[in-house]
């Protein structure tokens, strides 16, 4: 026998994110666009997990990264910073990497929603994003403008679980299926 959809509204499920600024010269005190992601994700009710700030070095984004992808309890990994294309903008050649799956839709959306803000510039950015397990990872550009409109226009609905038609954090209990069709086979 079917069911008809429910007509009651989806609770909202808040989500476990680390925020990661990459950047040479940035503190605690004056990274804008690390507290710019804070505000937001937590203004939307989601739990910021950890925060930090690493130089631009694939070893040291990378050890951050891997540290919280090892952690079970952080669902999402957002990091600002170094993905330009100067000799110090090494985010992404740390990142992809680590990725089990590509998000290529990610940087597609990012550069369309960045031209309506930036015009032509949005090609300055290498914007990046994929799964490392059951971890989301987004890297984005280190300007607060482009924190803003990647939070604003892609984070902000799809991680939400009332976003229809589909969101990120419904598939979340997916991730890992797998790991455990292999885990069986052995």
């Amino acid at each position: 026998m079917a069911h008809a959809p429910s007509d009651r509204p989806l609770a909202f499920i808040p989500l476990k994110i680390a925020i990661l600024t990459v950047s040479d010269t940035r503190t605690m005190a004056d990274d804008k666009s690390g507290q710019t992601l804070v505000d937001r994700l937590e203004a939307a009710g989601h739990i910021l997990a950890d925060r930090a700030i690493v130089k631009d070095e694939v070893e040291a984004i990378q050890a951050q990264a891997k540290a919280w992808i090892a952690n079970e309890s952080i669902d999402v990994i957002i990091s600002t910073g170094g993905t330009g294309f100067t000799g110090r903008d090494v985010t992404p050649e740390a990142m992809m990497p680590l990725f089990d799956k590509h998000m290529d839709g990610f940087s597609w959306l990012f550069h369309k929603i960045s031209f309506e803000t930036i015009g032509t510039s949005t090609i300055q950015s290498r914007a990046t994003a994929g799964l490392a397990g059951t971890t989301f990872i987004f890297s984005i550009p280190g300007s607060t403008g482009a924190c803003k409109d990647a939070w604003d226009g892609i984070f902000a609905p799809q991680l939400d679980y009332r976003h229809r038609p589909c969101n990120f954090v419904e598939i979340m209990p997916r991730l890992d299926e797998h790991l455990k069709r292999e885990k069986a086979r052995t």
